[in-house]
């Protein structure tokens, strides 16, 4: 049975009420049939690859063979000039099919602002996406991660950035793709914000990655979002959720402190806001730790985050 999507918030109000109501599926009930994958995010090795200790094309092989990770997530700033290559492309999906990896999405980022206020700049953005969507399709993936950069009053970063999406939206759908916004930074991560946002555009192919760290609205003048309020709310949009760690405290299990800003993050307490959304699928590893290398920290977190699987039931 199908649940449109104004079905769903009133069920997930329902259910934060203690109420049932008869007929609409809780989403605990539909809980019972999840299953959380977890895949890797490119960037936790960003420093690997920058430095030219691994090559891109090596990131399927080294997800499967270093961490037993099956699900892989693109970054676009490692194949910048590769976009419309097909002879890369398809050396790149040859790999990963070959060591039996499934590719999920491609990060986008450093394409322009899709909520720019020049609707110069802003159509020249969502022109230039369109080949990270031509490439997605290609490779398998079910979407492109974008960001929802704009300038503005509140409302107008609101309809600036809904009319981006849309249009950028209304060129991947077509092929099958998603177009999926993650919280990363002034306005974006304001759970209520980018809520909005996704309501305005109203199209099922245009949904959040909500990221349990980037709550940063203003770091220079310590603006910080509710990390879980934020996830709560961007949660009924998700099509793929991003498992933010850095490092990690001994005496609490599924405790990760990003040091830098004294932040913490509770990665049970998160899970079971993505549980509870009736989400399921794939969970996405993005390591960004101080304490241990890049390797140790995706090891880390991978068992940090199977624990939580676990402890969900």
């Amino acid at each position: 049975m199908s649940v449109s999507r104004r079905q769903f918030l009133q069920t997930c109000s329902a259910v934060g009420a203690g109420l049932l109501l008869p007929g609409i599926p809780s989403a605990f009930a539909a809980a019972k049939s999840q299953e959380f994958k977890i895949s890797l995010a490119q960037w936790s090795l960003h420093k690997a690859f920058f430095d030219g200790k691994l090559d891109p094309l090596d990131f399927a092989k080294t997800a499967k063979q270093e961490f037993g990770i099956t699900g892989i997530e693109y970054v676009n700033q490692f194949y910048m000039d590769k976009a419309t290559d097909e002879k890369y492309l398809k050396e790149l999906k040859s790999r990963a099919e070959g060591e039996g990896v499934t590719s999920l999405l491609i990060m986008v980022d450093r394409e322009g602002n899709l909520g720019d206020a020049d609707e110069k700049k802003r159509t020249q953005a969502v022109e230039n996406h369109h080949k990270w969507v031509d490439a997605a399709k290609f490779l398998g993936c079910h979407s492109v991660r974008v960001n929802a950069a704009s300038s503005g009053t509140y409302e107008e970063q609101i309809d600036r950035a809904a009319d981006g999406l849309s249009r950028l939206t209304e060129y991947a759908a077509p092929q099958g793709l998603n177009v999926i916004v993650e919280n990363h930074g002034g306005l974006s991560s304001s759970g209520a914000w980018l809520s909005s946002v996704m309501k305005k555009v109203d199209n099922p192919r245009c949904g959040t990655l909500p990221d349990f760290g980037n709550f940063a609205i203003d770091r220079n003048k310590d603006i910080w979002y509710d990390r879980y309020q934020g996830v709560e709310e961007l949660m009924p949009f998700a099509k793929a959720v991003s498992v933010k760690t850095h490092d990690f405290v001994d005496d609490q299990p599924f405790m990760t402190v990003d040091s830098r800003f004294n932040k913490k993050t509770d990665i049970l307490r998160m899970m079971k806001i993505v549980k509870a959304a009736g989400y399921s699928g794939y969970c996405g590893i993005e390591y960004e730790g101080k304490e241990l290398d890049e390797y140790a920290g995706i090891r880390k977190s991978k068992e940090m985050l199977e624990k939580a699987i676990a402890e969900l039931g």
